[in-house]
């Protein structure tokens, strides 16, 4: 892979309102890392300086080399190379997994593992959306650590 190579990044704010920005691999990997812990993401693009709180993002996806978009390169490279890809990718987004202990109103309580930290969630059982409480934090549970969710009380955003 390129190291100097920009990929475009699109997102979507919590409001509905969809964005897109061209980052290298390296400010990818600095976003994703920031969106896991929940601080803010500033980086300069070009020559115009890009700010975005992870708060405010309920998704975001990177369109590069591994991406449904670009299914074409995938048929142009040898089939040993893309598994290698695939397996370096998954590797990498392992690492940034994270647990999220759930506890809706509808009786539900499991924990879930999630790419990355988020601020919702949409429960199993009923599908009703559980919002991350950071003012309870990460809570302790039979798999490890997990960031808290729920919807049985007001969770402050």
């Amino acid at each position: 892979m390129n190291l100097n190579q920009y990929y475009t990044m699109t997102y979507t704010l919590n409001s509905g309102i969809k964005g897109s920005v061209h980052l290298s691999n390296k400010q990818i990997q600095d976003w994703i890392e920031c969106y896991r812990v929940g601080s803010k993401y500033v980086t300069t693009v070009g020559k115009e300086h890009f700010g975005l709180n992870p708060e405010l993002v309920a998704d975001f996806k990177v369109h590069n080399e591994f991406s449904e978009q670009r299914e074409y390169v995938a048929a142009i490279q040898q089939p040993a190379v893309v598994s290698k890809a695939k397996d370096q990718l998954a590797d990498a987004y392992s690492q940034h997994k994270v647990l999220i202990q759930v506890e809706c109103k509808c009786g539900a309580s499991y924990v879930e593992e999630s790419a990355y930290k988020r601020n919702k969630w949409g429960c199993k059982e009923c599908g009703e959306i559980v919002f991350l409480d950071s003012k309870k934090g990460m809570v302790d549970t039979e798999e490890g650590k997990a960031w808290y969710m729920t919807n049985r009380y007001f969770v402050e955003r």
